[in-house]
């Protein structure tokens, strides 16, 4: 493994991307995901309580940062918690949290880019999906310092329709501050369900984290790259997630299509919808482009160690990207694009996700001061709390992806098996 600005060896990554450019690889995943995907269901999951469900969102996300940052200074490889799983905790539950990844991501790549379709051309949704996973694909096949270039712009644009919102709605004559106010219709269900879901919006860090081996300096650039993107995802939240109640009041989003959309058009400005549906349909190719690139780095992860096939850990000698990887995944999503819905593909996601932190709490508890481990209180709270919100998701969503946990606990055992024998 190669340190550092040392050159990268055959087979190994090379590290191009400084603090700026992992922020906002860790943005472009965030913010597009989060506003445009998750502020609706969410809201009609909390009702008044979508504040304190943001908050308790928040909570658990920093939690979860910490511990991957402290195990990503570490272990600064590609895989993320799949690394830092089979490092702390033994094999299978390092395979484990990539089995959760990777098949949670792919979901929510088909998620996001049904979303840009239904932005940009709602009767051809399938059709505008597949495209675009194509295009960012071929982004992606291209090398990795184009698509931080891209996320760049990305997050830029997204940025300032999310600031035109903000202003609109907070400046309107419709604002009213007592819609913020936390009625009986607030449940500790709800929340802790509406959490569960706009987790999902904060889960982009972990692009950071697998990127490990692609960073300069990665235990300096890692730590620092996490809560930077963290905060100011937490802070573009809560500001939209103000002004969308206070115009529309708890049940307005809920019963949006495009909760950013109606907000501005109740504000008294119509003329701003259609910028926001291009907003929204740029958001959520910022959050494909990085979802794509963090699912085939955990791919190239384990196929490296023959939990995947083999052949998928090719390194382009040119663009130094591991090619198959991402031909591979982008195939599949693009697939799962072309015939899934897009709601049971985020509940599916969620699951996976909360799954991945809860492995990545566990592994960080076993640090060790002189490596660098958090305050204790910080993978307790990160594991319960990942446990907590997976489980208060819908039934639909937790039964499907229990069983997926256990498919893929059922493909180790065998494959440790087959080994065994082969071995005898």
């Amino acid at each position: 493994m190669n340190a550092g600005n040392v050159p990268a060896t055959e087979g190994e990554l090379k590290r191009r991307l400084g603090v700026s450019d992992a922020v906002v690889i860790g943005l472009g995943s965030m913010i597009g995901a989060g506003i445009f995907a998750a502020l609706g269901p969410a809201a009609g999951a909390a009702g008044s309580g979508l504040l304190p469900a943001l908050a308790l969102a928040a909570v658990v996300a920093y939690c979860n940062a910490t511990s991957s940052a402290r195990l990503a200074a570490l272990y600064p490889q590609s895989g993320g918690t799949y690394v830092y799983g089979r490092e702390r905790l033994g094999a299978f539950w390092g395979y484990l949290a990539g089995w959760a990844f990777v098949v949670g991501k792919t979901a929510s790549c088909a998620a996001m880019a049904l979303t840009v379709g239904a932005y940009l051309w709602p009767g051809q949704a399938h059709s505008v999906a597949v495209a675009a996973v194509a295009a960012l694909t071929a982004v992606n096949y291209a090398g990795v310092q184009k698509s931080a270039f891209l996320t760049r712009v990305i997050v830029a644009v997204v940025l300032a329709v999310l600031a035109a919102v903000a202003v609109t709605a907070l400046s309107s004559a419709g604002a009213d501050t007592a819609r913020l106010d936390i009625g009986p219709d607030a449940t500790v269900t709800g929340v802790l369900q509406a959490a569960g879901l706009l987790f999902f919006a904060f889960a982009g860090y972990a692009r950071i984290a697998t990127l490990g081996e692609e960073v300069r300096d990665p235990a300096r650039t890692i730590p620092r790259a996490i809560p930077i993107a963290l905060g100011i995802t937490l802070a573009v939240y809560t500001l939209i997630a103000v002004a969308a109640l206070m115009v529309l009041g708890p049940a307005g989003p809920a019963d949006a299509t495009a909760p950013l959309a109606e907000t501005v058009r109740a504000a008294g400005a119509s003329r701003l919808v259609p910028i926001v549906r291009v907003g929204g349909a740029v958001a959520a190719l910022g959050s494909l482009l990085a979802l794509i690139l963090g699912v085939s780095r955990t791919t190239l992860a384990m196929a490296r160690d023959r939990y995947l096939p083999h052949g998928l850990a090719a390194v382009h000698p040119r663009f130094g990207v591991p090619h198959r990887a991402e031909l591979a995944v982008g195939a599949i999503v693009a697939l799962l694009a072309a015939t899934t819905d897009v709601r049971g593909a985020i509940g599916f996601s969620s699951f996976g996700v909360l799954a991945y932190y809860a492995i990545a709490n566990v592994a960080a508890w076993s640090l060790t001061e002189e490596e660098g481990r958090p305050n204790r209180l910080i993978p307790v709270i990160g594991l319960v709390g990942c446990a907590a919100l997976a489980f208060a998701l819908p039934v639909s969503t937790v039964v499907p992806g229990t069983a997926v946990l256990v498919l893929g606990a059922a493909h180790y055992g065998l494959r440790k098996l087959r080994t065994a024998n082969a071995g005898r």
